[in-house]
């Protein structure tokens, strides 16, 4: 006979095993849609003209994490046509985020390489009035060598900051049953003065992000940030 306490613990295991199943992600959302990154970032940006590289992230070892976060990676560096100065961009896209494969974070991978993390703030760039970019601005040291850093990462619609918002919005995805779509957008400066390099960097993404087509935008910032756009 089949005892009160089994009957019980078996009707448990069906709730958890039916939550379980509400909670697992079975629709895919992508903001990038079926057209490639590098397709809808101009290579001109008003002064600034570029060229591609690559050397700014590991995807070509297919067995790299990289290559398996990362389904696209357009790796650039902007050259101003008058003072020569140079700007390093990554977009990396995967089209897949999940508990297992997640946007890897500069603060976190720099060490990595033997960089020192000396400054790392969260703040907003104002892309157009009414709509502020949440970034963050690292400063990354290594001998020879200061990196000034300005990036953001998309997870889905959202635009988490730090490594416990991500963690909370991929958490909320899965909830509503999403595979989001993921991006890294990362600009980096060569120089001492902070202030100067971050200074050159926020009107370089703002004009970049302005440079990009209106239909497109969402897929850099996310469909809230880009009609705010449209609006102004």
């Amino acid at each position: 006979m089949t005892s009160r306490r089994a009957l019980l613990i078996g009707a448990a295991c069906v709730v958890g095993a039916g939550a379980a199943y509400g909670l697992k992600p079975r629709r895919r959302v992508s903001l990038l849609g079926p057209t490639r990154m590098a397709a809808i970032v101009p290579g001109q940006v008003g002064d600034w003209s570029s060229q591609d590289v690559s050397d700014l992230i590991d995807t070509k070892d297919a067995n790299s994490l990289a290559a398996k976060l990362y389904d696209e990676s357009v790796e650039r560096v902007y050259s101003h046509r008058t003072t020569g100065a140079q700007i390093m961009m990554l977009l990396a896209h995967g089209d897949t985020q999940s508990d297992e494969l997640q946007l890897h974070r500069p603060e976190v991978c720099y060490p990595a390489f033997g960089f020192r993390i000396t400054q790392s703030a969260p703040g907003a760039l104002s892309l157009a009035p009414g709509a502020p970019l949440p970034v963050r601005r690292l400063v990354a040291e290594a001998p020879g060598r200061r990196e000034n850093i300005l990036y953001w990462t998309r997870l889905g619609e959202y635009l988490p900051v730090d490594g416990i918002s991500q963690r909370i919005d991929r958490l909320k995805t899965s909830m509503h049953g999403d595979v989001t779509d993921g991006l890294l957008a990362r600009f980096s400066y060569l120089g001492d003065d902070p202030a100067e390099a971050f200074g050159m960097l926020d009107g370089f993404v703002r004009a970049l992000v302005g440079a990009v087509a209106p239909a497109h935008r969402s897929a850099l910032v996310g469909t809230g940030l880009s009609a705010a756009m449209a609006r102004t």
